[in-house]
């Protein structure tokens, strides 16, 4: 623990205090009856008399023991109280403390095999310090630092040192501020603190002042809540521990005081575990991309027995929308940004609230009037202004149809708000246009219509109803190729509000469960700025939260690619773990140095017997050779499957192996990369300075060779060209780099030109192609993208690997069935994700 969460003994004990060791005598005498000794109510000791006063009905032994402390205290303030703890009870409460108590070196003086361990000579159930009492179980103020505040802690132990000095033992609280969150404490309660399982030593005239700390339980009503956060100084619903930077809610053993309010989860596993496996999960994809991490997630779940289905999804890049609507055609996807989204959901819910669909306290939409008397019926329903704006004045447009909702600026106008795309009555399709509600004013009816389907089919997600939110909101403002980055406050970065509104829209849905993912710049940019705002708001929500860092080759993929991916669980549910690796993996960059526990691994100096690391021929050896220029969307497989990886990739939905490839066709490069391409060696490590009339200097630089002229290309470009002598100051060999079958890439990018990154087939002159790129993220070989060549190669170097988000899924699946551990990691099935049945609960518990 670190050293700010305990008081120094020799910071904070002076030599000229006032405090002395008190000697004393074992009596025979439980715990529980030097508690009931004294009246629980009686904290504060005014004088000599009072305290005497308590000691009446006792016999005169224990009259004498007290008053010798009580009149010890006329010199002293700090001393323990009462009796000595039953020597037997104590050694069967803290053994340890008492191990070797009775040995002794040489010298005579007491040994001790573990230098951390401060031996007791005896131990008490209270303490005595500036006339007030503590006992074991009391909250108190503990001794910080000049400038800083007090440490708050709950009292586990009181005794005497074989050393004579008097110590307590401190169970601490954590504010907010000294937790993770740091900074950003301003969205957690200030009465708030997160219990945790560290306990240290301290010398007992540490503590300053007594308080009082009230345990809330997860099912509390706010009521409650509100009630006991009155009463108290400070309050904890939650544990914080350090590993995984993890926020859980309190076990079920502990709870609120005078709780009234049961729990929603079912106490019998098996009604649960039914209930959710009949049962389809809802899962909205934001910032969705193509897929893959929802696609992963749903895969995974299945896995687990879990019908987790892709409800909804939202990407501003219309060609991923594209090729997610052609995978998932079950999606309502959304092509709009996350803001306008956040809107629509609130538009959305007062309109279903007008329409009496909700039991919610929801407001109604104030531009809905369904159900006054003076609304007209739908076969009045007409638009004198026209659709496009631009029809004769004066014509009359009668509304056929509302198909779709949206809030923002269809029509380029420059005024957003909500529309609906309107149908014409006698006109066609490619008429349709989006009106604005304010020009719908007497068609009330009609939208009433319009949202009562929609709100039958769940076109849009309404608060309560989502299960699972995942999603990777970009933030360009910390990327390592942002020579602009605010590091002093990122929030204000524009490129880094979508973090933002990421957790608004989690904080307006309420979902069961969150899953985000994003680089690891999040941990690394300002210390970490951003992933501690996540984290606050999570927790501020009330929602559980931890946080890790996993690498896609470790979860068989022959590239590195490590991200980061916080989970987040309302109070009553299970948080998810993070599912352990499969998969060795060649470690490629580092990892932050404050957040090295948050890496998913196993224990250092653990033995654990992985598979092999997957390598470039593992993944892509069996596919048809292609051109340069190839230009066929889809080509059957010329090869069979040479590896476990590619008989899994190539397997359809139905388990059955796929005839017919996709998207196996490279960026077409430009004739001049082409032939300086076609003249790097087929072999490792092949790059620019293979090259005529380059020179590479003993300190790695290149430079040009004197001796050589310069080689022309037919377009009289120089065919070693400057930007590759001047990459990274002349020390990269990445430019035109050629990979081999024996390699891993670092990451899959979201470009396809060779000028400053290692993309060449290994004996193809060319790039890597789509599907190629693909599968070293993990795609099926099934999985259709869409859009022309350089959108889809962002597509897939922009998605979540998917072999990760089926790890993960299965984890998520576990946590919906009520399985999950309370540990933060699990060992995945063997051989997971080649299963060929589902796993059942019992092996899933077996793993946990």
């Amino acid at each position: 623990m670190s050293s700010k969460r305990k008081a120094s003994p020799a910071d904070l004990m002076s030599e000229s205090s006032k405090r002395h060791a008190v000697e004393v005598e074992n009596m025979d005498i439980t715990v529980d009856e030097v508690a009931e000794s004294f009246p629980d109510n009686d904290e504060f000791v005014e004088d000599e008399e009072i305290v005497a006063d308590s000691l009446n009905g006792e016999s005169s032994e224990q009259k004498e023991v007290r008053r010798v402390v009580v009149q010890a205290n006329e010199e002293q303030e700090c001393m323990f109280y009462g009796e000595t703890v039953v020597d037997s009870e104590a050694r069967k409460k803290w053994p340890n403390r008492y191990i070797l108590k009775d040995k002794v070196n040489v010298n005579g003086a007491p040994m001790s095999l573990n230098c951390q361990l401060i031996h007791a000579k005896c131990h008490f159930a209270q303490a005595l310090i500036d006339n007030v009492i503590y006992k074991l179980g009391d909250d108190a103020y503990v001794k910080a630092a000049d400038g800083e505040d007090d440490y708050i802690c709950k009292i586990d132990e009181f005794f005497q040192g074989v050393d004579d000095m008097k110590y307590f033992t401190a169970q601490w609280f954590y504010r907010a501020k000294d937790t993770v969150i740091k900074a950003h404490d301003q969205f957690i309660d200030n009465k708030r603190v997160f219990l945790s399982d560290i306990k240290d030593d301290n010398p007992l005239d540490c503590l300053v002042k007594k308080i009082k700390i009230v345990p809330i339980s997860s099912n509390a009503s706010l009521q409650l809540k509100e009630n006991l956060r009155s009463e108290c100084d400070y309050y904890y619903d939650m544990k914080y521990l350090v590993p995984f930077s993890s926020f859980i809610s309190l076990p079920s053993d502990v709870s609120s005081p005078d709780s009234e309010s049961d729990s929603t989860i079912s106490s019998d596993g098996d009604v649960v575990e039914v209930h959710e496996q009949m049962q389809e999960k809802k899962l909205l994809d934001l910032y969705s991309g193509c897929g893959g991490m929802s696609t992963g997630l749903c895969l995974g779940a299945d896995v687990c027995g879990v019908k987790l289905v892709a409800k909804w999804t939202v990407d501003l890049n219309r060609y991923a929308c594209d090729s997610l609507k052609v995978n998932h055609p079950e999606t309502e996807v959304r092509n709009e940004s996350a803001e306008d989204f956040l809107l629509l959901l609130k538009e959305w819910a007062q309109l279903c609230a007008s329409c009496s669909l909700l039991k919610s306290n929801t407001a109604v939409h104030p531009l809905l009037k369904v159900g006054d008397e003076d609304v007209e019926d739908d076969d009045d329903c007409a638009n004198d202004e026209g659709g496009s704006g631009d029809d004769d004045e004066g014509e009359i447009f009668e509304v056929e149809e509302i198909l779709e909702v949206c809030y923002g600026d269809p029509n380029k106008i420059k005024k957003p708000g909500l529309y609906f795309k309107v149908r014409w009555k006698g006109y066609d399709p490619d008429e349709d246009t989006w009106e604005p509600i304010e020009g719908l004013d007497g068609c009330q009816n009609k939208i009433k219509d319009f949202v009562t389907k929609g709100f039958k089919r769940s076109v849009l997600p309404l608060p309560g109803e989502v299960d699972v939110i995942c999603g990777g909101p970009p933030c360009q403002g910390i990327s390592g190729f942002n020579r602009f980055r605010n590091s002093a406050n990122p929030l204000q970065d524009p490129k880094n509000k979508q973090l933002e509104v990421f957790m608004s829209i989690v904080e307006f849905l309420k979902p069961r469960f969150v899953l985000m993912e994003n680089v690891v710049d999040l941990l690394r940019f300002a210390h970490g700025y951003l992933g501690r705002y996540a984290l606050s708001r999570l927790v501020g929500m009330n929602y559980q939260a931890r946080m890790g860092m996993m690498v896609a080759g470790a979860y068989g993929l022959p590239q590195f690619r490590m991200r980061v991916f916080m989970w987040g669980a309302l109070p009553s549910e299970k948080l998810p773990q993070y599912p352990l690796p499969t998969h060795n993996v060649t470690v490629r960059g580092g990892i932050p140095i404050e957040f090295e526990l948050n890496a998913v691994d196993f224990e250092e100096g653990l033995e654990v017997k992985l598979k092999r690391e997957l390598l470039l021929e593992d993944a892509l050896s069996d596919l048809p050779p292609v051109e340069n220029n190839e230009p066929r969307d889809e080509m059957p497989y010329t090869d069979e499957p040479k590896s476990d990886f590619q008989r899994f990739i190539r397997s359809r939905r139905d388990g059955t192996l796929g005839t017919v490839l996709y998207d196996h066709r490279p960026l077409q490069l430009n004739k001049d990369d082409y032939q300086r391409v076609s003249q790097i060696p087929k072999r490792k490590g092949a790059n620019f300075r293979d090259l005529p009339g380059v020179h590479v200097r003993a300190d790695n630089v290149v430079e040009w060779d004197s001796d050589v002229e310069r080689v022309k290309l037919t377009s009289g470009k120089p065919l070693v060209p400057d930007y590759a002598m001047t990459f990274v100051r002349g020390t990269s060999q990445k430019p035109f780099g050629r990979l081999w079958w024996d390699e891993i890439v670092s990451t899959v990018v979201t470009r396809a030109e060779p000028h400053n990154q290692a993309i060449l087939h290994p004996v193809q002159d060319r790039v890597l192609t789509i599907r190629e790129n693909a599968r070293l993220q993990g795609f099926p070989d099934y999985y259709k993208l869409t859009g022309p060549i350089k959108e889809r190669y962002i597509q897939v170097g922009n998605a979540v690997a998917v072999p990760v988000a089926r790890a993960l899924g299965y984890s998520l699946a576990l946590a919906l069935k009520g399985l999950s551990r309370d540990l933060p990691l699990l060992t995945l099935p063997s051989n997971f994700p080649y299963l060929e049945e589902l796993v059942s609960n019992e092996e899933s518990l077996d793993k946990l």
